[in-house]
């Protein structure tokens, strides 16, 4: 079982090392760095100390009127307002950075290129050869029994066999058997991973609020996303199209993370369109305009595949447009990220990742598992049954901290209401370690204290694969808890990769 770190982020994980709060200012240099500090630390922990608390709370209200008046929002749909419909959120938002020295950063970047590399490897192979099938590397029932397994894209082209042009890899960071901080993958997100307008208004906010921070840390820009981004659609267009129209496809205001679609269309500089602005004709996509019909080119879809084209999937959906999936079967319009990725980041799937690594590449994982218990075997059932108090069970396709059960944050109704589900569909589920995430100093009410962390850099994938430095670091703003997703009630902090 991994011990999670307890290294400071800032703040031990257990607690042993308080932080006093600040209302009467700073501490000297050697207190800080009694405190265990890390190295890349140590020149913010000493600007945090000389920090009052009344101008940090004035700063966390300043950073909450902006949000608000911005519009940076995601919406509950478990909550509901008095008209039914889901409510809107900001988003928390923490003043206190994750940093990233730029050593682990370069492993970091390293793991996660080869990582998506194979992934996309891996998915171009499920749809024409199988040869990871034959060789008897992934059972053929995890990959055709699958739910997100699209037959429709079985010898589709798209360009450079890459199928998850935006990756989100979630990370946590944990102690190695030598005792050493490391990271691992806890998942992988290759359908249509959000958060990153996130990671984007939270630099932006920092540099707004604490400019001179900035002037005495070499901090890597993470701004050039959009640029990537739109680089990365462009260059996923079908042959034949050389200056092609790329648009974003939102589901609608009403979709949780319709801010970001907004957001990162506006920034792109091309058209947010919903499926009743999409039509087929002859195989070929056009959005309306003002001008009358434009040829589309590229789909940055934000629908899931199920809501995608109602003529193949579910023909009650009216988020889709009929006739898509027809057309980038002809080879007219390229979707990103393509239909049927889903296959790849099914958390059944999660366990066989490293050993796809050898099978495609010859290599060894860069960055590891999280170890996982498939229930659908036997042997890893009857270990989930008799430890379910113990560990994190998850539903494969469940996402956003739902369909999940925390065993030792659980009541014994829910783990025997858990039990019952997972004997009665054991394919449905795998368990984990429960995983205390590396803890960082976060901003709260009472002060200054450790809450629980993961990350989820971007990888984008195109004629390269690319990455901005950093990625969005995802906080447990409720004390004790492991659950980061903004759903959850989770926040956001600005995560600093610090440059050579």
């Amino acid at each position: 079982m991994l011990k999670f770190d307890e290294m400071w982020e800032q703040l031990p994980a257990d607690g042993q090392v308080q932080w006093q709060n600040q209302s009467q200012g700073g501490q000297s240099q050697s207190q800080s760095q009694s405190r265990g500090v890390r190295g890349h630390y140590q020149a913010y922990a000493e600007w945090l100390d000389r920090q009052p608390a009344d101008t940090m709370r004035k700063r966390r209200e300043e950073a909450e009127m902006i949000f608000r008046r911005v519009g940076i929002t995601f919406a509950v749909y478990g909550d509901k307002d008095e008209e039914g419909a889901g409510t809107e959120r900001l988003i928390p938002f923490d003043l206190i950075p994750r940093i990233i020295p730029a050593d682990e950063w370069a492993t970091l970047e390293k793991g996660m290129v080869q990582r998506v590399s194979v992934l996309n490897r891996f998915l171009h192979d499920v749809y024409h050869d199988q040869d990871i099938i034959k060789a008897g590397i992934v059972p053929a029932e995890q990959i055709l029994g699958n739910a997100q397994f699209r037959k429709e894209m079985m010898g589709v082209y798209v360009p450079h066999r890459v199928y998850s042009h935006i990756a989100g890899v979630d990370i946590v960071r944990a102690r190695n058997a030598q005792g050493e901080g490391e990271y691992y993958v806890l998942e992988d997100n290759l359908r249509v991973p959000s958060g990153v307008s996130y990671m984007l208004e939270d630099r932006k906010m920092m540099m707004r609020l604490f400019p001179d921070l900035f002037s005495s840390h070499r901090v890597a820009p993470v701004a050039h996303y959009p640029d990537l981004l739109l680089e990365t659609l462009r260059s996923s267009a079908q042959p034949g199209a050389p200056d092609p129209t790329v648009v974003v496809l939102t589901p609608g205001m009403y979709n949780s993370a319709y801010f970001e679609h907004a957001f990162l269309a506006q920034q792109m500089g091309i058209e947010l369109v919903e499926g009743q602005d999409l039509f087929v004709k002859d195989r070929f996509v056009y959005m309306r305009t003002t001008r009358g019909p434009k040829r589309v080119d590229v789909i940055y879809r934000r629908v899931d595949d199920d809501f995608l084209d109602p003529s193949v999937f579910r023909d009650s959906s009216t988020l889709g447009c009929e006739g898509l999936v027809d057309a980038n079967r002809a080879g007219n319009v390229s979707i990103c990220n393509a239909i049927g990725t889903g296959v790849a980041d099914d958390k059944s799937i999660y366990p066989y990742v490293p050993r796809m690594i050898e099978f495609y590449l010859g290599e060894e994982p860069i960055l590891k598992n999280v170890p996982t218990y498939v229930c659908r075997n036997a042997d890893d059932l009857s270990y989930t049954l008799a430890n379910m108090k113990d560990l994190v069970v998850k539903e494969v396709h469940g996402a956003g901290g739902y369909g999940m059960l925390v065993g030792p944050a659980a009541t014994r109704q829910e783990i025997e209401d858990f039990t019952r589900a997972v004997k009665a569909d054991p394919a449905r589920y795998i368990a984990q370690p429960t995983l205390s995430l590396s803890s960082c100093p976060t901003f709260v009410d009472s002060g200054i204290a450790p809450r629980h962390i993961d990350l989820r850099p971007f990888v984008l994938s195109g004629k390269q694969v690319q990455m901005v430095p950093g990625g969005l670091t995802r906080v447990a703003l409720k004390e004790g808890s492991l659950v980061v997703n903004s759903s959850q009630g989770g926040g956001t902090k600005d995560t600093w990769v610090m440059e050579v």
